[in-house]
């Protein structure tokens, strides 16, 4: 089954509002944040952008620059996406504390997990801020976060916090050396979702590169997946990697899937263009 996955109509504390010129503008709450988008190639809609908070790159890099704010811009706000409560922040990456396009995916693994007799082991690579984390605990499921970051996953248990959910496993860890432990111990999962980036490094320096090391974590990641009643969740973000290309990575490590997703996560702004914002593959079996 192919989908292209779009913002959910009911996530109130998001909206696109125009995109072009290699940036996008959105609103986090009730909060105007304008920062660069290197897939926006067309020019914007709006002659003028009204926003509270501005990411002005530096050294020609799209990650590292600094804001310029409005006098009333608070530091740190927070959003709510049903009950998945996340404290919003203004970071020297451009980035705010959420990927917002992954409601999608909150809103499947949900799904899945009540669906699930038993209380499921669910596995969250890459976690970040956590709002897969706190979606999963809120359907029922026991959850192990796992980020390299450790001011990361403090922030994932804020967010937790916030939404009032507890029991969350919280791992400081190499993403790819957690889960070969996790193999030598036997450790089986309900649910995985990984999110991993093109580029990254480990609490010790290790060296995380997507198209060299992929592999050989979602190897890691099918011996840890329960053989039945189980889903796996995979984004990926680099340009010019593709969904087909995720569903012929899964499929030749995991197997045929009972049912299967796969497509573009994209925001439509409110003058009709579409944003790509990277390409998932889900599976059930």
């Amino acid at each position: 089954m192919i989908i292209k996955t779009q913002t959910p109509a009911d996530w109130i504390d998001y909206e696109l509002i125009d995109s072009g010129d290699g940036m996008k503008l959105e609103r986090f709450g009730g909060w105007r944040v304008a920062r660069p988008e290197p897939q926006a190639l067309w020019r914007p809609s709006l002659e003028r952008w009204d926003a509270n908070a501005t990411f002005l790159k530096k050294g020609g890099s799209d990650e590292r620059g600094e804001w310029q704010l409005d006098s009333n811009m608070p530091q740190q706000w927070m959003v709510d996406y049903k009950g998945i409560k996340m404290r919003l922040g203004l970071t020297a990456f451009k980035h705010v504390g959420i990927f917002a396009e992954q409601a999608s995916n909150w809103d499947f693994m949900k799904e899945r997990i009540t669906k699930m007799a038993a209380k499921p082991q669910i596995l969250n690579l890459f976690a970040y801020t956590g709002g897969a984390s706190v979606a999963a605990a809120l359907a029922g499921a026991e959850v192990t976060h796992v980020d390299s970051v450790k001011q990361v996953v403090q922030w994932a248990r804020e967010n937790a916090e916030l939404s009032g959910v507890q029991g969350i496993r919280w791992i400081v860890d190499d993403a790819l050396k957690f889960v070969q432990r996790e193999v030598r111990r036997g450790r089986k999962y309900s649910g995985i979702i990984l999110d991993p980036p093109s580029y990254g490094r480990g609490p010790d320096g290790e060296k995380w590169i997507l198209e060299e090391n992929i592999r050989e974590l979602l190897e890691c990641c099918r011996t840890l997946l329960e053989p039945r009643n189980s889903f796996v969740i995979l984004n990926l973000y680099s340009m010019g990697l593709s969904a087909l290309l995720a569903r012929s990575l899964m499929l030749s490590l995991f197997g045929k899937a009972d049912h299967e997703e796969m497509g573009e996560l994209y925001f439509e702004d409110n003058f009709g263009k579409n944003l790509p914002l990277g390409v998932f593959y889900r599976m059930v079996r």
